[in-house]
């Protein structure tokens, strides 16, 4: 049986026949209605980039509440619960906060063409308004300069994570007119941080920003130096700093935890207090489920990882190989992403494959055409029913480590089972 907050997350994405279409005209309607929460915002750090939003997000919002701020957050996609989209004070909305709010802004809105997006969105900013925080970071649904959360009018800071190939049907089909659509979040913001990105991306962003005052980039203004196992060398201008070293996995999290230090320099030089040692315990300390996760369950070891893209796929196989691995993947995937090139990529590193449709998922791949695909590369794979299936799989299975990859949505639905 649907709870009320489900029931009511149903009808708000009725409103509008397409699950994303790109415009701020109707969040705007919208927003004018509730009085225009988005122009009195706290001190607002916004985020844009395919992939390391959500980690950047999290090491930024631990260094800040570790230094006695509070702070608000916006993120997207869930892992398990719609709450976790909401950062209130260091913490998730309250179910009955949200559900008080989502019923507000749908009946101010009036039954218009809104999306899912655009109408949480609004609802995010009406109660953003109302915590007093002092900071608020935002990541960006999709894109950036489309994106709803770039109706804002100013920004404290502007983020760039590692830009590569995802939503090309929405955002163009060369890494270059991606890249531009990312940039849309600059204007309006007191710094810009730009993270470690490929040159041709790094050459672009350079040229397009050429103009643009306070932009701080990976291996200029800042940079990863020596990495041993328990830290690492972050070097901002003319300071060398030795940092803790991430309890997150991957070595992509140290390049996530050195955006985060940079914004961290950048609030010092201008009159916030910030205290190194908390910072380095915030860099330690900081949690992300869903992302390399390792997890127990049953004597075997889970890796949790919701990587759907090919750069995420690369970023995946190099932890395998790093941590020379060979699991059985639990594979779900949907059917609006490159399938074939991200199994292409992981191929080498696994032992077989569990090919599965993602539960409550319209537009997922099936079982079957996982298969098929597997077929294709000569990858060993056997499909499966459902989640219980798969986790009946698991437990019995003379294989001790399990992948769980492909899409965050599987891996907050099996998570969700895992830790129950």
């Amino acid at each position: 049986m649907k709870s009320k907050k489900d029931k009511l997350l149903n009808e708000l994405l009725k409103l509008h026949p397409k699950y994303i279409d790109l415009s701020l005209d109707r969040l705007k309607t919208l927003l004018q209605k509730l009085g225009d929460p988005h122009l009195d915002l706290p001190k607002t750090i916004h985020i844009a980039g395919t992939n390391g939003k959500g980690s950047v997000q999290s090491f930024i919002r631990n260094i800040l509440i570790k230094n006695g701020y509070s702070c608000d957050a916006y993120i997207s996609p869930h892992l398990s619960n719609f709450n976790e989209r909401i950062v209130l004070n260091n913490n998730h909305v309250s179910t009955k906060k949200l559900i008080n709010t989502l019923e507000f802004v749908k009946k101010i809105n009036e039954n218009n063409p809104i999306t899912f997006f655009e109408i949480t969105t609004a609802a995010a900013f009406f109660l953003f308004q109302r915590t007093n925080s002092e900071f608020l970071i935002l990541e960006t649904g999709l894109g950036g300069r489309l994106d709803a959360t770039n109706i804002i009018p100013k920004k404290l800071c502007s983020i760039i994570t590692p830009i590569s190939y995802d939503h090309e049907e929405y955002l163009g089909n060369t890494i270059k007119k991606i890249t531009k659509e990312k940039l849309g979040i600059t204007r309006k913001s007191k710094f810009v941080i730009i993270s470690k990105q490929t040159n041709e991306v790094t050459k672009f962003i350079s040229n397009k920003l050429i103009n643009t005052n306070n932009v701080y980039t990976y291996g200029k203004e800042y940079k990863i130096g020596k990495v041993k196992k328990n830290n690492f060398v972050f070097k901002f201008k003319n300071t060398i700093k030795k940092i803790s070293r991430p309890k997150l996995n991957g070595a992509h999290q140290i390049e996530n935890a050195s955006v985060a230090l940079a914004f961290s320099e950048i609030l010092s030089m201008n009159g916030f207090k910030m205290n190194f040692k908390k910072i380095s315990i915030a860099i330690k300390e900081t949690d992300w489920p869903g992302r390399l996760e390792i997890l127990k369950y049953n004597n075997k070891i889970i890796i949790l990882d919701g990587s759907h893209n090919i750069d995420g796929a690369k970023k995946l196989s190099q932890f395998l190989k790093d941590k020379n691995l060979k699991p059985v993947v639990l594979f779900g995937m949907l059917n609006n992403k490159k399938m074939d090139m991200f199994l292409k990529l992981i191929k080498s590193d696994i032992s077989s494959l569990l090919a599965i449709k993602i539960p409550n998922e319209n537009n997922a791949f099936s079982s079957n055409q996982i298969a098929e695909n597997c077929n294709a590369l000569s990858i060993n794979h056997r499909e499966v029913k459902n989640l219980k299936e798969a986790l009946r799989i698991i437990t019995t299975y003379d294989k001790k480590v399990f992948l769980i990859t492909g899409s965050l949505y599987l891996v907050g639905k099996i998570r969700s089972e895992l830790i129950n």
